[in-house]
């Protein structure tokens, strides 16, 4: 064929159509040799050479159609009738064939009239031919076959939900074909097939779940869903496109899980709340992890978990109160009521350790469940037991794990576990500010009576208050335990004094601990008559704390000293370990056989209340130092006193204890006192802020700037308004009673 001749239309297309012919041939698989380069090159050559001829020979715009022609009359003739005749997965398996066939028909014809492309289609602005090929082929077979295409592959996902094996390859080819007719978008694939096999989805799940909610328990029912959401998701990754994995999943676990949330996790013998109750950790995690998956699906099981964590705390708090109450009725004495408290505290303590694992492990350390778990422990952490606050009982735990003797053998790992437990019980408690105040008290005992076990823990769990509280609230016990390493110091100074003056020397050995006011607890301090001998030993010690400093005050607290004493008695001489206030009153008896109750008292400058304590304890007490007429187990102003030289003991020396006294109310009234203090001072920064505001407005700004500390009392705060009123520090608007102003 020279190429210098014309080639008309007929003529050419002939020679093309023997090409096409051929390769339609190869394509339903006739014997027909392979198209060598050669047979390539010269239809291409012919393409070439009819779209390069002049006018009225460019036979461009008829070439282009023919090119379209010759798919529709191959589909028409061969590709539509094979299918028609096919159904179920015989058609699929034909139509995944098919279209096949024809990509490879696209590509060959679009090589052999490639020279249309490059010119004609580009300045024309016409769809390209390969779109052209693919648009055939959808208009002609897609349009026509894909709602039985779309039936027949959701039947076979259906059967193989039912536990069939299906041919996955066959769907994922067969999905391909929605994907790829789309050329690029997803419009095809979502509508013509997607939502109706998410419907049929919804509707299978449906059916599914109605029956096991009625027939399964709750962790049979969720292993099952479980195990259908992995089977949807490994469906996704073997034949469906990876756009629908999020809303199949959405879809299955809403038919599974939302529709019966509340009926699964409400289920009686079964469900969260026997779960929670009989421990089952692996079937709440599984929980955990089904209904986070749906929206809002973890408030209902939050709320149950703070319900059951709560009824379990309450328990405990009435499992106390009914043991503190058989104490009381049985006359016990205080220790066991003690113990009680302990034993309750390690109870709250495991309590929270337990369902603290649960937030961190079942629940993925999930914020709502730390809310939960708070909010329970909140509820029954502020009830008190048998009279005293949940602040009293930590202070207390603290203290018996802390002191020389406690009830508490624990080793030192134990202990430091034990006091970051009980600081993380201080966060749930709203009167912070009355466990400091239990606390400092306690220990004030420790340190002053030297019964703390180990400086070290005493130093750490003041380091753990201050990171959870902090750092005012740590502030004075610090001050406390540096106020004891000094006053050590200070006592090696005065014994260095004493020996470099003799002279100076009171006879009697002598510790003093000098104490910084405030950050001690306030102890009273009486004008004590002292004896003869501790008189000089007080001068001694002011003379050389003289000689430190001239700027400091001393104030002598004796209810807090100790003294050893020689009693010499007839049997035996015995060493008395007493009180400064016992021991002045038996220092009395060194001049005096016998003195009545109104001698003591006036000789000793004492009030009633320490007075008959004391008396008490060295008449009525397991020690008789003193005999008494008449002889009761009361104390009573026309008592007299006599020594008793005849008593005798096993032991060379005894300490002689005083009544315990209940500090317990002087520690409230102390707190409350701080209290207003803490109230007045926040109305009046607030309002020193903000000039004018109404009532509800600093009442609730008072309550939240407070809030670390204590939960302080609306009525409390209103009273302390009305009070700095008075005290100018603020006025009523005159039209509006409910408006503060702040008077600088």
């Amino acid at each position: 064929m020279n190429q210098r001749t014309t080639i008309d239309l007929d003529q050419g297309w002939q020679f093309m159509q023997r090409g096409i012919t051929k390769l339609k041939n190869i394509l339903e698989g006739l014997p027909e040799p392979q198209f060598s380069s050669e047979d390539y090159m010269m239809l291409y050559t012919t393409i070439y050479n009819m779209c390069t001829q002049k006018p009225p020979h460019d036979y461009s715009q008829q070439l282009y159609d023919k090119y379209r022609e010759s798919f529709e009359e191959y589909i028409t003739a061969t590709v539509l009738p094979s299918l028609r005749e096919k159904h179920d997965e015989f058609m699929l398996r034909e139509l995944v064939k098919r279209w096949s066939n024809h990509k490879v028909m696209v590509r060959w014809l679009s090589r052999f009239f490639h020279y249309l492309d490059r010119y004609f289609i580009a300045r024309r602005s016409l769809p390209g031919l390969n779109e052209v090929g693919l648009t055939c082929f959808r208009d002609l077979v897609y349009q026509e076959l894909n709602g039985k295409v779309r039936d027949a592959v959701i039947s076979l996902i259906d059967q193989e939900r039912e536990g069939e094996q299906i041919d996955r390859a066959l769907l994922k080819n067969v999905l391909d074909i929605f994907v790829e007719i789309g050329m690029g978008q997803m419009d095809y694939y979502e509508n013509d097939f997607e939502a109706a096999m998410l419907k049929d989805t919804a509707a299978y799940y449906s059916r599914k779940a109605s029956n096991w909610i009625l027939e399964d328990s709750c962790p049979d029912y969720m292993l099952k869903a479980e195990e259908c959401l992995k089977r949807e998701k490994d469906r996704v990754s073997h034949y469906l496109h990876s756009s629908s994995e999020t809303k199949l999943l959405e879809k299955v676990q809403h038919e599974l899980l939302s529709v019966y949330a509340t009926q699964l996790l409400e289920k009686e013998h079964s469900g969260c709340h026997a779960l929670l109750r009989d421990d089952k950790v692996e079937d709440l995690s599984r929980m955990y992890r089904l209904f986070s998956k749906i929206p809002r699906g973890l408030d209902p099981v939050a709320s149950i978990f703070k319900q059951h964590v709560t009824a379990e705390g309450t328990a405990l708090v009435k499992q106390a109160e009914d043991a503190a109450s058989n104490k009381k009725a049985e006359k016990r004495d205080v220790v066991g009521l003690q113990e009680q408290f302990q034993v309750f505290v390690r109870k709250v303590i495991e309590l929270h350790d337990k369902y603290l694992a649960y937030v961190n492990n079942c629940f993925q350390n999930h914020t709502l469940f730390h809310k939960a778990l708070k909010e329970a422990f909140e509820v029954f952490c502020n009830k008190g037991v048998a009279g005293s606050s949940s602040a009293e009982l930590l202070a207390t735990f603290c203290d018996n794990i802390l002191k020389k003797g406690g009830s508490e053998k624990l080793s030192d790992e134990a202990i430091e576990e034990t006091l970051e437990k009980v600081v993380k019980l201080l966060a749930y408690i709203s009167d912070k500010d009355l466990f400091a105040e239990f606390y400092r008290k306690k220990l004030a005992r420790r340190l002053l009576f030297d019964k703390s076990a180990n400086d070290e823990h005493e130093r750490s769990i003041l380091t753990k208050l201050k990171q959870q509280c902090g750092g005012q609230f740590t502030s004075k016990m610090e001050g406390m335990v540096t106020d004891l390493t000094l006053a050590r110091e200070n006592q090696a100074s005065f014994e260095e004094y004493l020996s470099n003056n003799p002279a100076a020397n009171p006879g009697i050995d002598l510790t003093v601990t000098v104490l910084t006011t405030g950050f001690w607890p306030s102890y009273k301090s009486f004008d004590l008559n002292l004896p003869a001998e501790m008189v000089r030993c007080v001068e001694v010690f002011k003379e050389f704390y003289q000689t430190k400093t001239k700027h400091r005050k001393l104030t002598w607290i004796y209810s807090l000293g100790t003294c050893n004493i020689n009693g010499k008695f007839e049997p035996k001489t015995i060493e008395l370990v007493v009180t400064t206030y016992q021991a002045s009153a038996l220092l009395l008896f060194n001049a005096s056989d016998r003195l009545s109750y109104q001698e003591i008292m006036t000789q000793l400058n004492l009030s009633d209340d320490d007075v008959v304590r004391l008396l008490h304890s060295l008449s009525c007490a397991k020690y008789k130092i003193l005999f008494k007429e008449p002889s009761t187990k009361t104390i009573s102003p026309t008592d007299v006193f006599e020594f008793n030289s005849r008593f005798a003991d096993k032991m060379r020396r005894i300490k002689i204890p005083l009544p315990p006294v209940d500090e317990k109310k002087k520690v409230i009234e102390d707190v409350d006192k701080d209290r207003r203090y803490a109230i007045d001072a926040s109305i009046v920064r607030i309002m020193k802020s903000r000039k004018v505001l109404g009532y509800q407005q600093l009442v609730m700004e008072c309550v939240e700037q407070l809030g670390r500390m204590f939960k302080p009392d609306v009525k409390a705060i209103k009273k302390r308004i009305e009070d700095l009123i008075t005290r100018d520090y603020l006025e009523r608007d005159k039209d509006n009673p409910n408006l503060f102003k702040y008077l600088a």
